[in-house]
C-alpha cells in the first residue's frame, strides 16, 4: 500500500536551530531516502521552500482568491512530502519516526487512494530515480 507522509514543520524553530541543523536534516531526509529505496519502498519526495514563497487559491462563488502564503494560519506548515510503500500503517508509523522533521514539527501519515483510470505519472528527470 503506498502512503503519503506529510511533513508539517514550525520554521522558526528551524531558524532557532540554525544552518548546521538544517543540513543536517537535509543529510539525514537523504539518506532515508536511500535506505528506503534499497528496500524498495521509495517513490518520491521533496522538500518544499519557506512557507512565505506559498500561494492559496479559493474559489467562492464562482470567483477566484488569491492570497500570498498558507492558507491556514497555523505555527507548523508542509514543508514536504514523502511517498513511499508499505505493508501496513504500523510501518509507515515507523518510517515517519525517522523523518528529521519529526523532530521539529508533525508528520501526517495518509494512505494514498488507489482510483482506476488515472494517467501514469510522468515525472521530470530531477523528481525521478
Amino acid at each position: 500500500m503506498r502512503y503519503m507522509l506529510l511533513c508539517y514543520d514550525d520554521e522558526r524553530a528551524w531558524q532557532e536551530a540554525g544552518e548546521a541543523a538544517m543540513r543536517q536534516a537535509m543529510a539525514g531526509a537523504i539518506e532515508l531516502t536511500h535506505q528506503l529505496d534499497a528496500k524498495g519502498q521509495y517513490r518520491i519526495s521533496a522538500p518544499l521552500e519557506d512557507s512565505s514563497t506559498a500561494t492559496s487559491v479559493r474559489v467562492r462563488d464562482g470567483k477566484r482568491l488569491v492570497t500570498d502564503g498558507p492558507y491556514a494560519e497555523t505555527r507548523e506548515v508542509l514543508g514536504g512530502f514523502y511517498l513511499i510503500d508499505c505493508d501496513d500503517l504500523n510501518e509507515a508509523i515507523s518510517i515517519a519516526a525517522q523523518t528529521p522533521g519529526a523532530r521539529f514539527g508533525t508528520i501526517e501519515i495518509r494512505p494514498v487512494m488507489e482510483l482506476a483510470g488515472l494517467p501514469t505519472p510522468s515525472l521530470s528527470p530531477m523528481l525521478s530515480k
